[in-house]
């Protein structure tokens, strides 16, 4: 990484960390073709009755005697929302998932087996344990599989079930396809363009992360994370004027005066260089 793009990040910091979190697909670079070839995919086939059970009871033996008794009395009294906060709080966001979870199976509505996918999806980037990684893919696949059964039309959760396909199992054209489709009958939508633009990128294709970005951009200019992958795209191909020209975009939309300082310095900082 350049001087100036570690400077950009640590400038961005906290706002590039959510943009990460939740917004952007992770997949490795090069194992993705926007329009077709898809290789190097590292997870086993799917397995839709993948469990994490194993992580759950390590956790949970792993407890301190005292967080044990206060969680054993939140399952004992049925409290399912405290439970994940228990967890989250704890810094597990994995076994929270698997909590969130049990509360879809208890309450099966489709928006609760769509928030327990999001939750493992997310858990993901947490984990410590790599052999864990492609069981949160398919525990994600499987609560979105699940929902979409009762809400079909979701489109958002079409995205991210296809998602899972592609960075998560050994058959990622299966979600490349399942992308292709929604686009063909709903093309502006922000988050599928998101969804490939980030896949673009981080697979190389560099002009065509750029045109779904500048699409995202007429479909909501507001949507300011996408000057920061601009920047990014621009700051790796030593790109100094287009930098400075989306920052300059980005520093007006923002409203905090402290990231607008500091955005600004940065700027002053790449213009005499």
């Amino acid at each position: 990484m350049s001087v100036k793009k570690s400077q950009l990040f640590l400038v961005l910091g906290a706002l590039v960390l959510f943009v990460l979190l939740y917004i952007a697909p992770k997949i490795a670079p090069n194992s993705v073709n926007d329009d077709k070839t898809v290789v190097n995919s590292t997870a086993s086939n799917v397995n839709l009755n993948a469990t994490i059970d194993v992580y759950v009871n390590l956790a949970l033996k792993n407890l301190e005697p005292q967080k044990k008794q206060n969680f054993d009395k939140l399952v004992a009294l049925k409290n399912y929302d405290s439970t994940v906060t228990f967890w989250d709080k704890q810094k597990r966001p994995d076994v929270a998932s698997f909590y969130v979870e049990e509360i879809a199976k208890k309450q099966p509505t489709a928006q609760n087996w769509f928030k327990a996918g999001n939750r493992y999806y997310y858990a993901i980037q947490f984990s410590q344990d790599q052999t864990e990684v492609p069981i949160l893919y398919q525990c994600a696949m499987r609560c979105f599989n699940n929902g979409l059964k009762l809400e079909p039309n979701n489109v958002d959760s079409k995205i991210m079930y296809a998602s899972c396909f592609v960075e998560g199992t050994n058959q990622p054209m299966e979600g490349i396809t399942l992308l292709k489709q929604i686009e063909k009958t709903d093309s502006n939508n922000v988050k599928l363009q998101m969804t490939f633009a980030s896949f673009s990128q981080k697979s190389n294709q560099i002009d065509k992360a750029i045109y779904r970005y500048n699409k995202i951009l007429q479909l909501d200019s507001n949507n300011i994370s996408v000057y920061l992958y601009l920047a990014d795209i621009y700051e790796q191909q030593s790109n100094t004027q287009k930098t400075i020209e989306v920052l300059g975009k980005y520093a007006s939309k923002i409203t905090d005066p402290t990231a607008k300082l500091e955005i600004t310095k940065y700027i002053q900082q790449l213009k005499i260089k």
